[in-house]
């Protein structure tokens, strides 16, 4: 995270401590949600929430507030048949009736372990990393953080997703975690099951199944629904929100869009985004010209061949390869690259310029929840113009090599 990001979220985190309080007036309303303790008098006609989120670019994400508890509606993974909901109950109140089979967590979580990266910023930028107790792995963790207190012995690494491997299951428990926020990508997906039997208290993170840019990043008020840190989130996510629609007007009349073309081949097939892919908007609100903006979903895989046709006269190519570093190691994996006019021009960028040494690309963590820094790197590269002392968070010019 750059300074100026890093001092938007101190400034948040000080407002979030000066209303970090379970104060109710005598027998009143609560002045903030409750960060820490639970409700020692209930009464039903009180609002504890007053602090809500609203969704505003995410569209696999919805929450409805009760007095004292949330519903919480996700679609856990691409092209699920049906939603997943939770009921989040504040502590100190009774659970509501009506919600037979829907999973019920106490809240405000205090001992929490998730197994994306893409949540670490969140968790971060909350104030919360000294509720993380347990990451799946920390091999591709770029929050240096996070990395200290697994270093410490603070947060523990269970295997599982990030590993490719099983839970540990007696670590998990031996660690007693409130809450553990796993991912799935297909139906008969097995986390979930893994730990539902274990009997450990677990939900999916479904942040990828927007694909908007700030459809992602808004995820970050789904940690805010477990800790009641509303607020704290919301002007979080108003902030970049505002700098990502700043950055997209500067393009809104630039009169050049140049060419671009993306990714590069994976076994023999290139899986061209599509034009409802994150980068695809990221692309058009930067002002280039994605020569693949129309194709359909988020992914098409082509031959070889149909990308030279139809891309070989792009004038960019970016996001080509996380492990490539140099035009060299390019060539090496396919000399037909050669071909291409964004390589003989040298516009070739790389999205790998923050990749740890088991590639860990903060592209993908950071970027995610911020993703005015991914916008700001793209308008650099297709009209510096606008962006003349701009320093790049995630992007790097692939280097010729020796």
């Amino acid at each position: 995270m750059n300074t100026t990001h890093k001092t938007f979220v101190s400034v948040f985190l000080l407002v979030s401590l000066l209303f970090s309080v379970n104060t109710i007036a005598a027998q009143g309303e609560p002045m903030e949600n409750f960060r820490d303790g639970c409700v020692e008098t209930y009464d039903p006609n009180i609002d504890y929430f007053p602090s809500k989120v609203t969704i505003d670019y995410a569209k696999n994400l919805a929450v409805e507030y009760f007095n004292n508890y949330k519903l919480v509606t996700i679609l856990p993974w691409v092209g699920a048949e049906s939603p997943m909901q939770y009921i989040l109950i504040q502590c100190g109140t009774p659970a509501p009736e009506g919600y037979e089979g829907i999973p019920a967590f106490e809240i405000p979580i205090q001992r929490f372990v998730t197994m994306s990266t893409s949540m670490l910023p969140h968790v971060d930028g909350q104030g919360l990393l000294g509720h993380l107790v347990g990451v799946d792995t920390s091999l591709y963790t770029s929050n240096q953080a996070v990395i200290d207190r697994v270093i410490a012995g603070d947060i523990v690494e269970i295997g599982g997703g990030g590993t490719g491997g099983e839970i540990n299951i007696e670590l998990l428990f031996s660690i007693e975690p409130d809450l553990v926020m796993a991912q799935e990508f297909f139906a008969g997906g097995t986390t979930l099951a893994q730990l539902n039997d274990a009997g450990i208290p677990a939900v999916l993170n479904a942040d990828y199944t927007d694909t908007s840019p700030l459809g992602q990043a808004e995820w970050g008020k789904y940690i805010a629904l477990f800790f009641n840190t509303e607020t704290l989130a919301s002007d979080l996510f108003a902030g970049v929100a505002e700098r990502y629609e700043a950055l997209k007007s500067l393009t809104a009349n630039v009169e050049t869009h140049p060419s671009v073309i993306t990714a590069s081949p994976y076994s023999g097939t290139w899986y061209m985004p599509g034009g409802d892919s994150t980068i695809a908007q990221l692309l058009s609100d930067a002002g280039a010209a994605f020569l693949w903006a129309d194709a359909p979903g988020t992914s098409n895989p082509l031959d070889f061949e149909v990308v030279l046709e139809q891309g070989a006269e792009a004038e960019f190519w970016v996001n080509i390869n996380q492990f490539w570093q140099t035009q060299e190691q390019m060539l090496a994996d396919d000399s037909r690259f050669a071909v291409f006019a964004a390589f003989q021009n040298g516009n070739l960028w790389n999205n790998n310029l923050r990749m740890n040494s088991n590639g860990g690309s903060d592209y993908f963590e950071t970027g995610a929840a911020y993703p005015d820094l991914i916008l700001a790197d793209l308008i650099a590269i297709f009209h510096p113009e606008l962006l003349s002392d701009h320093e790049f968070t995630f992007y790097q010019l692939l280097g010729k090599g020796r």
